[in-house]
């Protein structure tokens, strides 16, 4: 399955084949990565990467997860996904990651309006949430380019390079959505 993006990004649903490649981007981006996701401490092997997509397919099957790698130019820059799928509330939550030095250019604002589009129009959501920790000013920054509504601060919400941080938390309903993207 993929999402085209735009004419030189797409969304690749996580395959096997794309482990390898993930693994190379993390390995060239940890310390930036680690700052604020709570896994890359926990990703140091092909076989890590392979576990996870495999794990993600399995989501995907029963759908309550579906993970893409960001694809520019043939290349993986980042990784995003609709996670946490409430199928019977029709919630889910988008989460997403990029290679250093690639941000400011738009591409995770794009691929979160593909991701918000389908999850709306192709998986029947009726609410999509997005989280990020208080002190994350890029990822806010993208979230509110996005329009998505502030609802307030998950404290002490996930265990970040050994201690509690407060998240944000925002969400956009499908209502809401088209009446921003008509």
């Amino acid at each position: 399955m993929k999402i085209q993006v735009d004419d030189s990004i797409s969304l690749e649903f996580l395959e096997e084949i794309h482990a390898e490649s993930l693994l190379n981007l993390v390995n060239a981006n940890r310390p930036y990565l680690r700052e604020w996701l709570p896994w890359v401490d926990h990703m140091h092997t092909v076989a890590n990467f392979a576990y996870y997509i495999s794990d993600t397919k399995r989501r995907a099957a029963e759908r309550t997860d579906f993970g893409y790698a960001i694809i520019i130019d043939k290349n993986i820059v980042g990784r995003i996904g609709l996670h946490h799928l409430n199928n019977q509330n029709k919630i889910g939550e988008i989460g997403y990651w990029l290679a250093d030095g690639l941000q400011g250019r738009g591409i995770i604002t794009k691929c979160c309006r593909a991701i918000i589009n389908h999850g709306f129009t192709q998986l029947g959501l009726n609410r999509i949430e997005i989280k990020c920790g208080t002190g994350n000013a890029k990822s806010r920054a993208v979230i509110e380019k996005l329009q998505f509504k502030q609802e307030g601060i998950l404290r002490q919400a996930e265990l970040l390079n050994g201690k509690f941080i407060d998240l944000y938390l925002y969400a956009m309903l499908k209502e809401e959505w088209k009446n921003i993207n008509p």
